[in-house]
């Protein structure tokens, strides 16, 4: 994960925690890792989730978005970008 670095945005697909089987393209910063010094996190929704390579990280909306068609088999996704 070291070609990440801090001020970078990117994109990843995330589950709402609060509603089953919804997900959507999200906007994230790449941030200093508060908890982890030297280290970088995901900064969403005021909330630093690890960088590692249990998350699919996308450098473009455009390639989240094919991502999460084919994850989803979805052709008119609906995203957001926050």
């Amino acid at each position: 994960m070291n070609e990440y670095q801090p001020g970078q945005i990117v994109y990843v697909i995330i589950r709402n925690p609060h509603v089953q089987g919804v997900a959507n393209v999200q906007e994230a910063a790449v941030v200093n890792d508060p908890n982890s010094p030297g280290k970088v996190a995901l900064f969403i929704y005021e909330t630093y989730y690890p960088l590692n390579d249990e998350v699919a990280v996308y450098p473009t909306a455009s390639e989240a978005e094919h991502a999460y068609s084919e994850a989803f088999g979805l052709s008119d996704m609906g995203t957001y970008y926050g």
